[in-house]
């Protein structure tokens, strides 16, 4: 096993080597310069966008609401809380700040996702939306092969980041907390997991609008409040991760200490994951909103960034650093690592704290499932067309129960890899797009402006 690990380790350094990391700052700043930071000037619109509009007389089948917690649920949870704590476990606390710094750019590589997913999405025999990379690289870009080769990826990927590394999680968790064994906790998120496939997007983004917004007030406040029976100790925190970002951390305890190479490699990679910012998912769940522009829905699309990198793996972040957890040993005198970490850092604070992890990692990881199932399903339909889909639904719901039982440091790394590759054709096509993305931007911002000019004109005439 452990030349398995070793290998996977050594194909992980290579894909999120630094041409990986540079592509996707790259991409990242300068659509934030062709747009003239649509993610610092447009940030509280969009969040209002996101909550308040509907647009259900436009074309799509999913509001910007549904379709925001949707990309939500794909994100929110397992990479925001097992990812952060996985990221800090081995690159130390200054990943954090490098997870902050591939969301900063990461707004705008979204944003630009979704105007792309919209611009070129199209309807299947079914009467749903099709988008994401896949169609934007081929309509677009011309190039069928790379949106082929995306497709490939995509429907592989959703195995790991989307599917065995969510019940993995949920089963470590559990595991820590109930002492339930693994193999239950498979067999039991398996069977909910093929019951809410069944009915396909609307049922996904039905499911996504109830237990994420209340999971995540949920965790947010727990957090919060943790914190705040710590908060002496925040200022010595925030200093440690800004430190360790630029000079690396020291050994303490059973960690090894980490470089400054280190602590940027797993920031920015565990930040994509978290966010999915540059990877190309989350445009396939853009493309089914309700939307009569496709900067609308774009904006909207951006918020999901702050929403997980910003608040909540601040949050899990800031809990880890005041809690002192990072270095201590778990039952099996290895260093703690994932969720087991951030399990031990809330209960350090309060009297079973831990339960404030687990009640929210399991709604969390199981709407990233069926998030996941709706990304790798469309891609199988770009590939092969609508009838398949069914037959992947099942092969999909038949791999949460290995997910549940395998190592999780094997689970991870296949996940990170195949995250990686995925990443590549994506950021590519956003790169050559940004002219196409930059015209949008300008469109959209015409629209507001006359939408504007109208409201004030209105308001004379009352």
């Amino acid at each position: 096993m452990s030349s398995l690990q070793n290998s996977i380790d050594l194909i992980n350094s290579w894909v999120w080597g630094p041409p990986l990391l540079i592509l996707l700052i790259v991409v990242g700043v300068y659509l934030t310069i062709r747009t003239r930071g649509i993610q610092f000037r447009y940030l509280i619109y969009a969040h209002k966008l996101a909550f308040t509009r509907h647009d259900d007389s436009a074309q799509g089948d999913i509001s910007h609401f549904q379709a925001l917690m949707t990309a939500l649920a794909a994100t929110i949870g397992i990479g925001s809380i097992t990812g952060v704590a996985t990221a800090i476990a081995l690159g130390g606390m200054g990943a954090l700040f490098w997870m902050w710094v591939a969301a900063l750019f990461g707004m705008a590589t979204k944003y630009g996702e979704a105007i792309l997913a919209i611009k070129y999405r199209e309807t299947d025999e079914k009467g749903e939306m099709c988008g994401g990379p896949m169609y934007y690289i081929e309509k677009g870009m011309k190039w069928k092969w790379m949106g082929i080769l995306f497709a490939i990826l995509g429907s592989i990927t959703a195995f790991g980041i989307g599917n065995t590394v969510q019940s993995n999680s949920v089963a470590l968790a559990v595991s820590e907390l109930f002492n339930i064994d693994p193999i239950w906790t498979g067999v039991i998120l398996m069977v909910l997991v093929g019951a809410a496939l069944i009915g396909g997007i609307k049922s996904v983004g039905k499911v996504a609008g109830i237990l994420v917004p209340g999971m995540a007030v949920f965790y947010i406040v727990g957090g919060l409040i943790i914190i705040a029976l710590r908060i002496e100790a925040v200022p010595a925190a925030f200093a440690l991760i800004f430190k360790s970002a630029f000079t690396g951390q020291a050994a303490v305890g059973g960690f090894a200490g980490a470089s400054v190479m280190m602590a940027i490699q797993l920031g920015v990679s565990r930040g994509v994951f978290s966010s999915e910012a540059g990877l190309g998912s989350s445009p396939i769940a853009a493309a089914a909103a309700k939307t009569d522009t496709p900067g609308r829905q774009a904006l909207v699309s951006m918020c999901s960034v702050f929403i997980t990198t910003g608040i909540v793996c601040t949050i899990t972040g800031l809990v880890i650093a005041v809690s002192g957890v990072l270095g201590e040993l778990g039952p099996d005198g290895r260093p703690l690592n994932g969720s087991a970490m951030a399990l031990r850092a809330f209960n350090e604070i309060i009297p079973y704290g831990g339960y404030i992890v687990t009640i929210a990692l399991i709604p969390f990881a199981y709407s990233t499932i069926l998030g996941w199932a709706y990304y790798g399903e469309k891609c199988i339909e770009y590939l092969f067309g609508y009838r398949m889909t069914k037959f992947y639904r099942v092969i999909f719901t038949l791999m949460v129960f290995p997910g549940a039982v395998l190592g999780m440091n094997i689970v991870w790394g296949v996940a990170n890899i195949m995250n990686g590759l995925m990443a590549f054709p994506n950021l590519i096509a956003l790169f050559v797009m940004t002219g196409v993305i930059a015209k949008e931007t300008e469109f959209f911002e015409r629209l507001l402006k006359r939408e504007r000019e109208e409201r004030i004109a209105n308001k004379s005439k009352v």
